[in-house]
């Protein structure tokens, strides 16, 4: 980053400023917020689509800011107030401390990296970073938050005065424990393995939706409020919710535990600075290990691992491949990892709660089957490469049955898994066996259609950015995933209807165990016969499969 033009001219030479000019360290301040606030004006100078989306998202933060901080002053009074406020806090400074994981671009001031060729030492640079930071929507959303909480839970003229050094301690933590995340981990952040770490943040909200829904259930058929009370009694010991305790603890005459509440918070602010300080001063002085080499003699290299324990020939390649797309490519493994958790959420927090049944644990096969849809557009444009290897419908049916092999070597183990475990939360074993044959025969069925539909409509993921769609591609993944989830379901019909049959039946019961081997064997006969009909199109197909999974 070029050095700004009101930087003061003690700075830009080879002395430190403040052992140059008196007081220059503190002119650091203004230069470092002027300077993210041209970030910020000239950001949105580039476009008036840019624009419109900043000011449509200002509008949207600060209309929900202004919600909430209503909402929060209508609990003031209410015997529980401080059982919401300060879980809501805690979860306010998660929530700061994971963004910078998952969105590095959004404020180009978390960097630190591009004032390394700036004479500045930690200390000034820390509070002139410091002060940037509050400059944004972030720190607006969570200032309205924090001073609804304090006016719920205040009573008292001290209460008041300790509620205004409560605000300032808890939005000052939140801000420093975002820049010393990002500080520890900007060499990553920076990398383009570390940006595409941002994609993982569909699962991190996919994850909180469900706690959040699974939160608000048990409130609902629960205690109401009253719920939060133990959780509250630990957490307002944990800053920056030990601010809110203190507001709490001095509204009920209880100084000396608001006092050592408040110095909680205190402390933390000063170990996060120091922290941030540290990380800083190893930014600006150590040197980036990305551009150290190390040179390693050359050496045939066979297979190691799990390559050892795979099939030999092209079969055991392909599923090599697959499964180190899966482990090292950031958009399949959010993939991945997204469908392993919503696979085992679902069923298992329906259990927890009481409400769910043994069939839910058929979500985990689905969830994983889908996988098994645009196995082309997977690889982008190196297809190509496994194009040049395609010469023959048995070459493609080889291809596609690896590709298969390697998506059931991790689901079938994890269907069976989530089949157990909701099972043994619900206490319904005699349905073991329903369950098991259900999963297996829908997982057939979707590697079926998975393998057709991946040679019919293919589609391109693009490698950059938050899309998984190339730009006129939409249409062609709707009808990939949902059309080919709708054929999974009818093919799984005769499955389907023989375990309605064993629930309606009398002497359905006594049957109900040969629904496992029925529902392997069916699922396994499907998925053969769908890879085998799709490898002729595969093959026929491959000059449009190419261009389409190459378009992004």
């Amino acid at each position: 980053m070029s050095t700004p033009a009101s930087i003061p001219a003690s700075t830009a030479s080879g002395t430190p400023a403040s052992s140059s000019v008196p007081g220059s360290a503190a002119s650091i301040t203004p230069v470092v917020v002027r300077l993210k606030l041209s970030l910020l004006r000239n950001g949105l100078r580039q476009s008036g689509g840019r624009r419109a989306a900043y000011l449509t998202s200002v509008v949207l933060v600060l209309l929900f800011a202004a919600l909430q901080l209503l909402g929060l002053i209508a609990l003031r009074g209410n015997p529980h107030a401080v059982s919401v406020t300060v879980p809501l806090v805690v979860v306010l400074a998660l929530g700061w401390a994971v963004m910078p994981l998952f969105f590095p671009s959004g404020d180009e001031t978390l960097d630190p990296t591009r004032l390394v060729m700036l004479p500045l030492r930690p200390r000034p640079l820390v509070k002139a970073l410091l002060a940037a930071s509050l400059v944004g929507i972030g720190p607006l959303f969570t200032l309205c938050l924090l001073v609804g909480s304090v006016i719920s839970v205040a009573h008292g003229t001290a209460a008041y005065v300790t509620a205004v050094a409560a605000v300032v301690v808890g939005l000052l933590v939140c801000v420093a424990l975002a820049r010393a995340v990002a500080a520890a981990n900007i060499r990553l952040l920076s990398s383009r393995k570390g940006r595409d770490l941002a994609v993982l943040s569909g699962l991190v909200i996919a994850v909180g939706a469900q706690l959040v829904n699974f939160g608000a259930q048990r409130l609902g058929s629960a205690g109401g409020l009253a719920e939060l009370d133990p959780v509250a009694d630990v957490l307002r010991w944990v800053p920056p919710a030990s601010a809110i305790g203190a507001v709490d603890s001095v509204s009920e005459g209880s100084y000396g535990v608001g006092a050592v509440q408040l110095a909680l918070g205190v402390a933390a602010l000063a170990g996060l600075l120091a922290l941030w300080s540290r990380h800083l001063t190893r930014l600006m002085t150590s040197p980036d290990g990305s551009t150290l080499r190390t040179a390693e003699p050359a050496r045939e290299r066979g297979p190691s691992g799990l390559g050892r324990l795979l099939p030999s020939g092209r079969t055991g390649t392909v599923m090599e491949r697959s499964l180190r797309y899966v482990w090292r490519d950031p958009k399949t493994k959010a993939a991945w990892v997204t469908s392993l958790a919503i696979g085992l959420i679902v069923p298992v927090f329906n259990a927890l709660q009481g409400t769910g049944s043994v069939y839910f644990a058929c979500f985990a096969a689905g969830m994983l089957g889908i996988q098994m849809y645009n196995q082309f557009g997977q690889d982008t444009s190196a297809f190509w490469m496994v194009a040049m290897t395609i010469s023959s419908p048995r070459d493609a049916y080889v291809e596609l049955r690896g590709r298969a092999l390697a998506l059931l070597l991790i689901t079938l183990p994890y269907a069976t898994l989530v089949s157990v475990l909701t099972t043994a939360l619900l206490g319904d074993w005699t349905r073991l066996p329903e369950v098991l044959g259900l999963s297996f025969a829908l997982l057939g069925a979707m590697l079926a259609t998975g393998a057709w539909s991946s040679a019919r409509f293919p589609y391109s993921i693009p490698q950059e950015g938050y899309k998984n769609v190339a730009p006129g591609q939409a249409g062609l993944a709707w009808i990939s995933i949902f059309g080919g989830m709708v054929s999974a379901a009818l093919l799984s019909a005769p499955v389907i209807a023989l375990a309605i049959w064993v629930n309606v039946s009398a002497d359905g019961d006594r049957w109900s165990w040969a629904l496992l081997p029925l529902g392997a064997g069916y699922g396994a006969l499907i998925a053969l016969l769908g890879l085998r009909m799709a490898a002729p199109r595969t093959a026929r197909r491959l000059p449009e499969i190419l261009a389409a999974v190459s378009k992004g």
